[in-house]
């Protein structure tokens, strides 16, 4: 048996054979990085120490609220007989679902638009009663 190989074991031979490292996040079954989200806890000093489930908990909360917006966007460029999602798409897709437009209530998206609205008292009233042909003709009786 050759000793040293790489594949097998440490340098110089001794020691625990090498394995293959796995992520926290495929450990997990995310697509998030768990690690980036732990390094980003601990340097923004929100608390003193920092668990090891808390970035996985973090993680997992942002891959689904990106995957909820991303499906209605999706949902909202089809909509429109797009196939890329813009901004605009992003956008009417959070203003029209009411806790994600709570959630990002004060959020600007650059390029985003506004959601088509036309206040009911800017709409002209019906007339009840008369057919099309008489409405047409109140402004010419005089």
């Amino acid at each position: 048996m050759a000793s040293g190989t790489p594949a097998t074991t440490k340098k110089g031979g001794r020691g625990k054979p090498k394995t293959k490292s796995v992520s926290r996040s495929s450990k997990a079954g995310l697509q998030f990085p768990v690690g980036r989200v732990a390094r980003f806890l601990k340097a923004g000093r929100y608390a003193q120490r920092v668990g090891s489930g808390s970035p996985v908990y973090l993680s997992a909360v942002l891959e689904y609220l990106c995957a909820e917006v991303l499906e209605l966007a999706g949902n909202a460029a089809r909509d429109n007989k797009k196939t890329r999602i813009v901004p605009r798409h992003i956008q009417l897709a959070v203003r029209n679902d009411e806790e994600l437009s709570k959630l990002m209530g004060s959020v600007t998206i650059a390029n985003g638009g506004v959601l088509p609205n036309i206040h009911q008292i800017l709409l002209p009233k019906k007339v009840a009663g008369k057919g099309k042909s008489e409405i047409g003709s109140v402004s010419q009786e005089f």
